[in-house]
């Protein structure tokens, strides 16, 4: 047995010394077999600076492996052994489809996604970054969308910490908002995009790690049209070999998804062939299977596509947007992820000033109708102008521990997740996901929300033959309160307020 040890699921990391002269990132070629009685993966190294090179790998199986390593200098050549023991607790695997519209670990353990944006919170000062680790440590979230690449748009004019590629920044001493456009002047930066810096890839990787530490998985965003270096408005060869190295550097963490672009069509150096060609390489080169998605700002990319796992959207309507869910996920048999429909903030843009309970309603619209939501905050902060949708930091908003109290109630739900359900014109119903309409008394699980309305009481109606206990819900104060068990037709009285809800539970 080999005295190499690594947890399933977990990183087996392989490390090289090697040539430093020329251009290792373009020059260099490493590439790794790892191999146990049930899996046989082949993975790409990639080049660490400083003469370091490395491969990683993600066992699947609690069994002995081996591993051969290969590439176009000697050191290259080299070859091990490691056992892999059963993960820790909170280890359950990766998160895939499960029952087509719903995700699940590798351990079957259910997943119900309450995610949250901060665009570029690894590439922080380190005292916003630990900030950020204290809020995420309260356990408000399970997902978190950042990017690789910095960001330039309104609250976000500072230089980050570092740069993804070896060169010198354009100066943006004189810059202000009104000079920000998409179709940004990129002469004045100087970048050698064959020359990757590590040190940027690693303050993400570090990020991963960290969210792994906690639960929440890295919705990792690879391209982004808000950008003043040029990285949006790369060449074909140029994004090939930056999308190899993000592949290399970062699919063998479990908790990665990719989402190929914020706000796609809003690159407008990129075609819908640009997008197929990126899909079409990370299918071949993540052997993970890793999920995958798109998001947009305007127009829906098309979801019916093979590679898409997951349905990533952005609101296409002022009013009307998360009660589309049951039609989307209709539409495209896939799970629908709401991951922007506005923030909880007070800027002077119509996205980013709603009012906690509005945040809190549509997570819960979302969420009954069989999707998935996405939580964002942008509070002004007249000092230090840190938002925690793009920066991270502090939360001072009223959504956060709503948004866990939801959660809370999700990961009761019988099976794999929840689906709309029949009921009246002012409610929501949800129930569980493939219940059985036919069997009588129904699924045996439901939640009625009444969102905004606020009735005093419902009646309900059910055979005399069943019982059914009774829970009323106030989704804002975030209590459950014991309604009793009830047959037949039955009347709940209800406080007359709003995001009430009922849930009742058929005993066996």
């Amino acid at each position: 047995m080999s005295t190499n040890k690594t947890e399933r699921w977990s990183v087996f990391e392989v490390v090289i010394t090697g040539p430093r002269d020329g251009n290792p990132f373009t020059e260099r070629e490493l590439s790794g077999v790892f191999r146990s009685k049930n899996e046989e993966k082949r993975v790409m190294g990639f080049y660490d600076g400083e003469g370091v090179y490395k491969l990683r790998f993600m066992p699947s199986f609690e069994e002995e492996y081996t591993y051969e390593t290969t590439g176009n200098f000697p050191e290259a050549q080299t070859s091990g052994s490691f056992t892999v023991t059963p993960p820790r607790e909170g280890n359950h695997g990766p998160v895939h489809v499960v029952n087509g519209c719903h995700f699940a670990y590798e351990d079957t353990t259910p997943y119900y996604s309450v995610g949250t944006t901060c665009y570029v919170w690894e590439h922080q000062p380190d005292e916003v970054y630990e900030k950020t680790l204290k809020e995420l440590d309260k356990g408000y979230f399970n997902k978190m969308r950042f990017c690789v690449f910095p960001k330039h748009y309104i609250h976000n004019f500072k230089d980050p910490e570092t740069f993804p590629y070896e060169g010198t920044p354009v100066d943006n001493s004189g810059l202000c908002e009104e000079t920000f456009t998409y179709e940004a002047d990129f002469s004045g930066n100087s970048w050698d995009f064959t020359r990757f810096n590590p040190e940027h890839f690693r303050r993400v990787e570090r990020a991963i790690l960290d969210l792994q530490k906690r639960g929440i998985e890295a919705d990792l965003i690879v391209m982004h049209p808000y950008d003043r270096w040029g990285f949006s408005a790369m060449t074909r060869e140029q994004d090939d070999l930056y999308w190899k190295y993000v592949i290399a550097r970062f699919a063998a963490y479990r908790n990665v998804w990719w989402s190929l672009a914020n706000e796609y069509d809003l690159l407008r150096a990129k075609t819908l062939k640009d997008w197929e060609h990126y899909a079409d390489m990370l299918c071949r080169l993540d052997p993970y299977n890793r999920l995958r998605g798109i998001h947009n700002c305007i127009a829906f990319y098309d979801h019916t596509r093979p590679w898409i796992t997951h349905c990533s959207l952005q609101r296409q309507d002022l009013y009307r947007h998360v009660e589309y869910t049951a039609d989307y996920r209709t539409q495209w048999a896939k799970p629908v992820v709401w991951d922007e429909i506005a923030y909880e903030g007070n800027i002077d843009m119509g996205w980013g000033n709603i009012s906690g309970q509005e945040l809190t309603r549509r997570f819960w619209e979302a969420s009954l109708r069989g999707g998935y939501a996405g939580h964002g905050e942008t509070y002004v902060d007249n000092e230090n102008d840190v938002l925690w949708w793009s920066h991270g930091g502090e939360l001072h908003g009223e959504s956060p521990e709503r948004i866990k109290f939801l959660h809370q109630i999700l990961c009761q739900t019988p099976g794999y997740g929840l689906r709309q359900g029949h009921g009246s014109f002012d409610e929501t119903v949800a129930v569980p996901d493939g219940a059985d309409f036919l069997t009588p008394g129904g699924p045996g699980y439901e939640i009625h929300y009444y969102g905004f309305g606020r009735p005093s009481f419902r009646d309900f109606y059910k055979s005399p033959d069943e019982s059914w206990q009774v829970e009323i819900i106030d989704t804002w104060e975030m209590t459950v309160t014991d309604a009793g068990i009830h047959s037949g037709k039955f009347r709940i009285s209800l406080p007359g307020k709003e995001y009430m809800a009922v849930r009742l539970r058929k005993l066996s």
